[in-house]
This record gives structure tokens, sequence and C-alpha cells, in this order.
């Protein structure tokens, strides 16, 4: 029987490193588990070099790796490079994503595309890179950082959903077929957490969705700098999710899943378990301002101005 190392003594990969929840993580382990070596991905080269130079200060031992997650041969060279430096991967962090907010209606099938790429078949590939390498030493980790939009819809983030269901689809398939290899597989559902998450919304919105303001779906554009406000009340810090991510290392059965938010299990067993459909649809509906784009669209059928 293989045993598991100290996590001072494993090799982390971590993707999406240079910001938010990737590098609190990355920091979070440097200061703590001293020694510990930390491979770490993003595609801001600069912000990187800032967090993994940080890391090495309080004593880890940090591989640096430039790669878009959505050039798949980035990825498998990230894989390749990890395991040359180190020798082995023991904890792979699928940590790299973003959310691609539009009505599906309005989402080019372009940014749809690059939607997957960044949240789902960058995670793929790479992991399927890492499973023989952890198969050959004994064991490992795979966590995948998911989003309770993972588990719920929510109008105007339906692309974002899509590829969330997607990635924790893979995880259950992935944490059955690998359970005999002493591969553990878990996923992390943070809520709300405090980044700059709708700047680059606002941007990415302005980017990919021409003539906002032409579009039935105007009023809902309107709400996003009070979803922002709602979100920045709700919301965690980046290191409060990273002590869950490390909560769910240092147990020797991790559970399948770990909601990462204030009140989430209850709110997601509410609304997936318990209220009819139409309860859940109308409090997102409104959440998110749909609910103003159908007041909208009856006026115009109405007649009124």
């Amino acid at each position: 029987m293989k045993i598991t190392p100290p996590l001072s003594a494993q090799v982390i990969l971590i993707t999406g490193a240079s910001s938010g929840i990737g590098a609190a993580l990355a920091e979070t382990l440097a200061r703590n588990f001293c020694g510990i070596r930390l491979v770490l991905a993003a595609r801001t080269t600069e912000k990187l070099d800032q967090v993994g130079t940080l890391c090495r200060q309080v004593g880890a031992d940090v591989l640096i790796m430039p790669t878009d997650m959505s050039d798949m041969e980035q990825v498998k060279n990230l894989a390749k490079m990890a395991v040359e430096h180190f020798g082995r991967v023991d904890v792979l962090i699928n940590n790299a994503g973003y959310g691609q907010m539009g009505p599906v209606e309005l989402v080019p099938p372009t940014a749809a595309k690059y939607q997957f790429e960044v949240n789902f078949y960058g995670p793929l590939v790479l992991t399927q890179a890492l499973i023989p390498v952890m198969r050959n030493q004994g064991g490992g980790r795979i966590i995948n950082i998911s989003s309770i939009a993972g588990r719920m819809a929510f109008p105007a983030g339906g692309l974002y959903s899509a590829s969330k269901f997607a990635l924790e689809a893979l995880s259950d398939a992935l944490r059955m077929e690998l359970k005999a290899f002493n591969i553990q597989v878990s996923v992390i559902e943070p809520g709300p957490v405090i980044t700059e998450f709708f700047k680059v919304v606002q941007a990415q919105i302005q980017g990919t969705i021409a003539d906002v303001e032409n579009t039935p779906y105007r009023r809902a554009f309107e709400n996003i700098e009070a979803i922002e406000e709602k979100m920045g009340r709700l919301g965690w810090s980046p290191a409060k999710v990273a002590e869950i991510i490390i909560r769910s290392l240092k147990v020797k059965n991790p559970r399948p899943r770990y909601i990462a938010a204030t009140g989430g299990n209850i709110l997601v067993w509410m609304l997936t378990k318990v209220l009819p459909t139409w309860v859940g649809d109308a409090f997102w509906k409104r959440f998110y301002g749909i609910d103003e784009v159908e007041k909208q669209w009856k006026e115009r059928k109405n007649g009124v101005t």
C-alpha cells in the first residue's frame, strides 16, 4: 500500500495561479507547508512571476509555467515540463477559468467555444496527461474548481454554467474510474468571490456582444452593476476559498464536493431538492434582472411605451 507523503513533500500544480483563488492558494500553501513544491501556471507572466517570487521567499520550490489553457499544445507541455522538473505531480488543481456572461441568444459561437476551451477542454487535456503519471507513482489527487453555477444555471450565465456542469460531470466520472489507482477526485464549488470577476465580465460583454443597447435584454445588462454590489456583500475572499481547498487536501478521504459559500449548502438544497422549479426560476430572474426584461416585453406587446 502506497503511503501518501505529507503536503510539505508533495508537488502541487495549480492553474490560474496569477490572481484570485489560484494565487491565494499558492501563497497559503507556501507559507504553511515549508518545502512544498509548486507548479504555477497562468497566462499573465508578470503577475505569475510575482506570485512565484513571494512563494519562493517563504520556502517553496516553484516552477513558473506561463500557459494559455485554451491552447491544448501549451496545456500538454505544462504537464510534460512539470513532470520533467519535479519527477512527479501529486495534486492537480484545475483552477483556471472565466465567465462568459450574456443571454445565450447573443453569445457568438466563437465566444462559446473559448468558454469551453478554458473551463473544460483545458482541464480535460491536462488531467488526461497526468493520470498515467499519478497511477505510476501510486496515487494522487485531482481537484476541479467549479462553482455553485455548476449545480444551478443562472440567466445571463448559461454558457458559464454549461462549462461548469460539464466539468462536474467529468469529475464524477473520473472519481469512479480512478478510485482503483488511488487517485481521488473532488470538486470545489465557490459562490461569489471578491475578485475582479465583474470588471472582466463588463469588458468581455463589450468585446463579444454587439449593440447591447438595442437588444431585448438591455435591462438585464443594466443590472450587472447591481449584481456586482449584491455579490460583494455575499462574497468570500480568495484566501477563504483556498482554506477549503487545503482542508480537502489534508483529509484522507475527501468529499466529492465542497461548497465554498455562505449558506451555500442550504441554498443548493432548497433550490434543487425542496422548492418547485418555478420558485427558483423566479428568484434567479429577479436577481439577474431578467424579470425586468419580461416586464418590458409585456409592456411592448400591450402597446405601453
